[in-house]
């Protein structure tokens, strides 16, 4: 297992090298300073996994996570010093996978190193069905692959989990907490932003009006359901 870390402070790129040779000896940590560095790096190493400063001088955390995307899904962890919500939500949205606020303790990144990859490589469960039609949404279970209005529709592991996860349970209410111990894990329960990010995501990709949703809808308060009816591409 590859992993690139990030971060301009030489002591917290040591610490994080540290707590991987002491609970992750067969990891291979390759370290940089500087954003550019990274992006090359990554291209050129093929981590499997980025860990990944906010607070660079030059190519900031969100800059490089923003280029990473346009290119390869490698699971991104952000590090900053900023708790701030807004700041985890940017995040989020230019598609790292998970976040974690200085100071933190290697137990903790351990934690949510192995989540990240668990959640990355387990993807969903495997369905009998061998697809799902609903009006223009087609999905492939077998190749993993969505489609909509007959051109394919690029998601990442979790999108594509979340919305597994809703369609596997059409018809009924999946709660925010159930639908985050599924995707991410039970130690993610609480963490409804992490929720809220990927539902707008997926109703981006899928065209889906959040004012008035054919796929994924909103019950405040409670959780999302997708529809359990058949709906023809006529309706949709």
């Amino acid at each position: 297992m590859k992993v690139l870390v990030v971060d301009d402070e030489p002591e917290v790129a040591d610490i994080v090298a540290l707590a991987f040779a002491f609970h992750r000896p067969d990891y291979e940590v390759s370290k940089t300073d500087n954003g550019w560095d990274a992006l090359r790096m990554v291209e050129r190493e093929r981590p499997d996994i980025v860990i990944l400063d906010v607070a660079m001088p030059g190519l900031t955390g969100f800059e490089v996570t923003r280029r990473l995307r346009s290119s390869s899904d490698v699971p991104i962890i952000l590090l900053t010093a900023k708790g701030l919500e807004d700041d985890k939500v940017l995040g989020l949205e230019l598609g790292a996978d998970d976040y974690i606020v200085k100071p933190f303790g290697p137990k903790e990144l351990m934690a949510r190193v192995d989540a990240v990859i668990r959640r990355v490589r387990a993807g969903a469960p495997p369905q009998e069905e061998a697809e799902f039609s609903y009006g223009p949404l087609r999905i492939d279970f077998g190749q993993r692959r969505v489609f909509l209005n007959g051109g394919s529709i690029d998601l990442t592991p979790t999108e594509y989990s979340v919305l597994y996860h809703l369609v596997n349970a059409r018809g009924r209410v999946v709660s925010q907490e159930e639908l985050l111990g599924r995707v991410w894990g039970p130690e993610y329960r609480d963490e409804a932003q992490y929720l809220k990010v990927y539902v707008r995501r997926l109703r981006e990709k899928l065209d889906d009006n959040p004012e008035d949703p054919s796929f994924i809808r909103t019950l405040r308060g409670v959780g999302y359901i997708f529809p359990g009816r058949d709906l023809t591409v006529e309706q949709a």
